[in-house]
């Protein structure tokens, strides 16, 4: 357990919360009753940022440290592993008394993609709550991989890659413009080809996506991917006529899937992929 989750068990013990005596669960010591990770994140996360008498002051009267608070933070974010923490540190950074600090709330973020264990908590919120919105994309695209794709690509070590997988992966609402040339450097890394052909096939779909038709196809055609995947076959045939989205021709997706069916090239069955699931690499 990292100094950070063990800060935060301790802060939630004082505000009450411990973990159950079988260890699956929360249980609030004032109130007498069993809790789930989502209901202490939902009734804790945000006041940390809230707490004016908290422990994370620099002096009397100062306003509350915030590289402190944002640390508390992702050490909830870490033992609770629960999307709404990761909400609440968005709420805070964009917030009046934002935004939190640039260094540390981004470090964070790089920290956890590149960890070996379940990051989709932190995966979702890039995708819903960042990159969605057009305000932030491009700031927080750049820090979790644009600003250092090259090195990530030419180092080619596990944690970087998993990072720029798990960024890749999620990337679909990123305007191409921004996204472009990592689009390009993770094209010669194989091992991110399949990360890259899903937020190739999410820029499509997302309602917030778009894709360059021509660049998108030329990408499209150096990935090294089976024959069979899942609407590959779909999606080069969509961009190679010249679409940018989904939204904008809703009946060129169905033509192509079904034509890719016909055809035997890339599976036209199976989930929509207009309703993206996110996946967690």
């Amino acid at each position: 357990m990292t100094r950070e989750q063990e800060e935060a068990r301790r802060w939630l013990a004082e505000c009450g919360v411990v973990e159950s005596g079988t260890g699956d669960g929360w249980f609030d010591t004032e109130e007498g009753r069993p809790l789930t990770a989502n209901e202490v994140a939902h009734s804790w996360a945000g006041q940390v940022f809230a707490d004016a008498d908290s422990d994370s002051r620099t002096d009397a009267g100062a306003e509350p440290d915030r590289v402190a608070q944002l640390r508390l933070a992702f050490g909830l974010l870490d033992l609770l592993d629960d999307y709404w923490v990761a909400c609440e540190i968005r709420f805070a950074d964009r917030g009046p008394r934002g935004p939190l600090p640039a260094d540390v709330l981004w470090g964070g973020y790089r920290r956890r993609l590149e960890a070996d264990r379940d990051a989709e908590a932190l995966t979702y919120s890039l995708w819903a709550d960042w990159f969605e919105d057009p305000d932030t994309a491009a700031t927080a695209f750049a820090e979790v991989l644009g600003n250092d794709i090259d090195r990530v690509a030419a180092d080619g070590s596990d944690g970087p890659l998993r990072r720029a997988s798990r960024v890749l992966s999620c990337s679909g609402p990123v305007p191409w413009p921004v996204k472009q040339k990592a689009y390009e450097a993770a094209a010669r890394l194989p091992a991110l080809h399949e990360p890259l052909f899903e937020g190739l096939l999410a820029g499509y779909h997302d309602v917030y996506g778009s894709l360059e038709p021509a660049r998108a196809s030329a990408l499209l055609a150096r990935l090294d991917l089976a024959p069979d995947t899942r609407h590959l076959a779909a999606l080069r045939s969509v961009v190679a006529a010249g679409h940018r989205n989904h939204r904008s021709s809703p009946l060129a997706w169905e033509e192509a899937a079904r034509a890719a069916g016909r055809g035997g090239g890339g599976a036209a069955d199976g989930p929509d992929p207009g309703r993206a699931v996110l996946p967690d690499r």
